[in-house]
């Protein structure tokens, strides 16, 4: 069975940090492009961040990429997304998806254009930023 499962996910004050964590089994992490995505309630599902082996790391964001790291343990066969000076505006719940492909561009736009009816995603993860 191939099986993304998030986790990590907390209510955190402004300014506080997260690692969410993105478990893989099925498949090897490091072969494939792993994105993450955010999804707030009454919004469109985004894209926030990528991780290939040919890419290295991407963001999507401008309001994150300053903030958020995305990396990967090929021995435990995960990826995570450390967010760092959090905001209110981060509430959402995360994700992280892949459709087997080995770029981050292809992998991203494919992931958000079938809006996940097609690729393999997680559960999700609640993220709560609030004073």
């Amino acid at each position: 069975q191939v099986q993304l499962v998030e986790s990590g996910g907390a209510l955190v004050q402004p300014g506080g940090s997260l690692r969410l964590s993105c478990a893989v089994s099925g498949f090897r992490s490091e072969v494939y492009a792993i994105g993450w995505f955010r999804q707030a309630p009454g919004k469109e599902r985004e894209e926030v961040s990528c991780i290939s082996r040919m890419d290295g790391s991407a963001h999507y964001l401008a309001s994150i990429k300053d903030r958020f790291t995305i990396s990967r343990d090929n021995a435990n066969n995960t990826v995570y997304l450390q967010m760092n000076s959090l905001k209110t505006e981060d509430t959402a719940v995360y994700y992280c998806a892949t459709d087997r492909g080995s770029r981050c561009a292809s992998t991203m736009r494919s992931l958000k254009m079938t809006r996940g009816r097609s690729g393999t995603w997680g559960q999700g993860t609640q993220v709560t930023v609030s004073s």
